[in-house]
């Protein structure tokens, strides 16, 4: 008989248990692809912010019918983005990025 083998009879056995961690669930973040196309869609695309959604907003259709309805749109969305702490930015392709308090937008 080894020194090992006194050591283990002496050591007491500790047994371990397996206990499964709970598992947070995750809130899902939507990701829309909403089309800005009057005016009136502004208060649309501002409840679904407000409900935590990430909106990705087609704007060509309204640029392209009537340019100062459309700088009109954009301002009046720009104000809601900074009164409720949203986050917006155009891109050169006519699309908007719209974003919760929770997610900002980093730019170069």
């Amino acid at each position: 008989m080894g020194l090992a083998d006194i050591l283990k009879k002496l050591s007491p056995k500790k047994e371990y248990e397996e206990i499964e961690a709970e598992k947070e669930e995750q809130p899902k973040i939507n990701v829309k692809i909403e089309s800005l196309t009057a005016l009136g869609d502004v208060e649309r695309l501002a409840n679904l912010v407000k409900e935590g959604n990430i909106l990705f907003v087609k704007t060509q259709e309204l640029q392209k019918k009537d340019l100062g309805q459309f700088q009109t749109a954009v301002q009046k969305l720009n104000r809601i983005c900074k009164n409720f702490g949203f986050d917006i930015v155009g891109t050169e392709d006519g699309y908007l990025l719209v974003t919760p308090k929770f997610a900002k937008i980093v730019r170069p």
